[in-house]
């Protein structure tokens, strides 16, 4: 098998062969938040489609799984830390790769400004200053306290970002395990306020009584497992990245099902999905489900839940710089931003420059839209999804379109690098538009803006921002080379490290 790379002993200068298998898999999961991304989206999705909730968060992992095929495949061929952004490129050309790798900064950045959010609250919450934590400037400080401490994690090295993730990542998993041993107790002793503990009828795809509210439903679901392509984008860093990587992905997004579909199920059991009281549809709980059931639930350990929603909102933000990091750094290698953020740290083997601009654009995003406005900050976060969509579908449609003339040639090229691609982008470009559609209607969200939904406007628009900047970018000199289709397209090598030698006889072997 052959790769469309050029290798050099340092590719980009980046730390070549940190990562393995399984400090992949963890950077994956820790990347999506578990506990976070629950909290956020539990409570709004059982309002969207009520019992259906598991099957809504099954559904929604189809296409992120044939994503993730699409990831793997074109990885295999193109290991490069630019992902979207250099395999759109290679694709469709540069402007389309461009956008990509746009969509990918605009979801980490507006993200990263949640995040801080949560960690701000959570870590007040934590420590019994109710007061505190209810206040916008102290709840914003801490924030960008914590953006900044990440970005300190992150610009130091790999290393120590992954050996901190392994705890991170523990704790929140823990904190699920309790949670769910605690559900089953209070169920066995007759506690559980819900009168159904468990239905089949809660993974019938064909019981959803609305289709605009599955359409949400899974869209926010879209949300909770977003983030696990972060070991994509560490590819070059990793022992074996044409293998890793893809392998990393795929036991993540299982992994995440698993996890989504668990908790949920236990969170129904124990609370139903009525509208009153601990109900899951009461629209009372639906900012924080675990914050609403964790004294019912777990009693004194209650705050180990409040721990786990601000390790992983921290976790979290350390991870989400990563990938932006790298993809621009990828995309200055390529003339497609300004040289500056091609720098790699001599010592630490990070993009430095890249890192710092990350922490800085996203703590004024945060400071920005909170002092504009709370809710323009909560619409331009509930527009993320937009944003995941439309970069994770050009990743699609780029599979496809990329190995065209191989899909014939064995039906694994046929379903990995065609079908399921394919199915995976377009199930994502119609989430996209029928949910621009939703969310052009003014009651959509918090804000109205322009006699139209505030999520509209935030979503497309942080879209149309790229854009009107990639057409800025294009006048420059430096920029020729890229918008020519000069220093990247489909016959130019990319610069990868060379392959390490721990396993360059299994390449030469073959791949699965």
């Amino acid at each position: 098998m052959t790769t469309d790379t050029a290798t050099g002993a340092g590719g980009k200068g980046l730390a070549v062969g940190t990562l393995g298998l399984a400090g992949s898999v963890v950077i994956g999961l820790a990347s999506t938040a578990p506990v976070y991304s629950l909290v956020a989206t539990l409570g709004f999705v059982v309002m969207a489609v009520g019992a259906q909730a598991p099957i809504a968060f099954i559904v929604a992992f189809l296409p992120m799984l044939f994503i993730a095929a699409a990831y793997q495949e074109l990885n295999r061929q193109i290991p490069d830390c630019g992902t979207t952004f250099t395999w759109a490129t290679k694709a469709f050309g540069p402007r389309v790769g461009w956008m990509g790798g746009w969509g990918v900064a605009v979801a980490g950045i507006v993200v990263l400004a949640n995040l801080a959010q949560i960690g701000g609250i959570y870590l007040w919450l934590m420590l019994g200053q109710d007061a505190l934590a209810e206040n916008t400037a102290v709840v914003t400080a801490t924030g960008v306290v914590f953006i900044a401490l990440m970005c300190w994690v992150s610009y130091r090295g790999l290393e120590i970002g992954e050996r901190l993730q392994n705890i991170l990542l523990g704790v929140q998993y823990l904190a699920l395990a309790l949670f769910v041993i605690f559900v089953i107790y209070r169920i066995a002793t007759g506690e559980a306020p819900a009168t159904e503990h468990f239905s089949w009828q809660w993974f019938n795809p064909f019981a959803f009584a609305d289709y605009s509210g599955f359409i949400e439903a899974v869209l926010l679901a879209l949300f909770i497992y977003w983030g696990w392509d972060t070991c994509l984008a560490l590819n070059e860093e990793t022992k074996d990245p044409q293998r890793i990587p893809g392998r990393a992905a795929i036991i993540s997004t299982a992994i995440l099902l698993i996890t989504y579909v668990g908790v949920t199920v236990a969170a129904m059991a124990y609370a139903g999905v009525g509208t009153d009281g601990l109900g899951l549809g009461n629209e009372a709980n639906a900012d924080d489900v675990f914050l609403a059931l964790k004294d019912d639930v777990m009693g004194p350990l209650a705050i180990v839940l409040v721990i786990a929603v601000l390790v992983s909102a921290v976790s979290s933000t350390q991870t989400t710089i990563l990938p932006t990091a790298r993809g621009t750094l990828a995309m200055a290698t390529y003339k497609a931003l300004p040289r500056r953020f091609q720098t790699v740290h001599p010592r630490f083997r990070t993009p430095s420059f890249s890192t710092l601009m990350m922490g800085v654009v996203a703590c004024v995003y945060y400071v920005g839209m909170t002092v504009i406005s709370d809710n323009i900050l909560q619409d331009s976060i509930l527009s993320l999804g937009l944003a995941i969509a439309f970069y994770y579908g050009i990743t699609g449609f780029a599979c496809v379109w990329y190995f065209r003339k191989e899909l014939t040639t064995s039906p694994r090229n046929l379903f990995l690098k065609g079908i399921l691609p394919l199915l995976g982008a377009l199930m994502l470009t119609y989430a996209f538009v029928q949910s621009a559609i939703d969310m052009w209607q003014p009651d959509y969200g918090y804000t109205e803006l322009l006699g139209i939904g505030g999520t509209f406007v935030m979503g497309i628009g942080s879209l149309v921002v790229g854009a009107v900047l990639m057409v800025v970018w294009s006048f420059f000199a430096d920029a020729r080379p890229f918008f020519a289709g000069e220093s990247l397209n489909r016959e130019t090598p990319v610069l990868v490290p060379e392959e390490p030698e721990t396993y360059q006889r299994s390449i030469d072997g073959g791949l699965m």
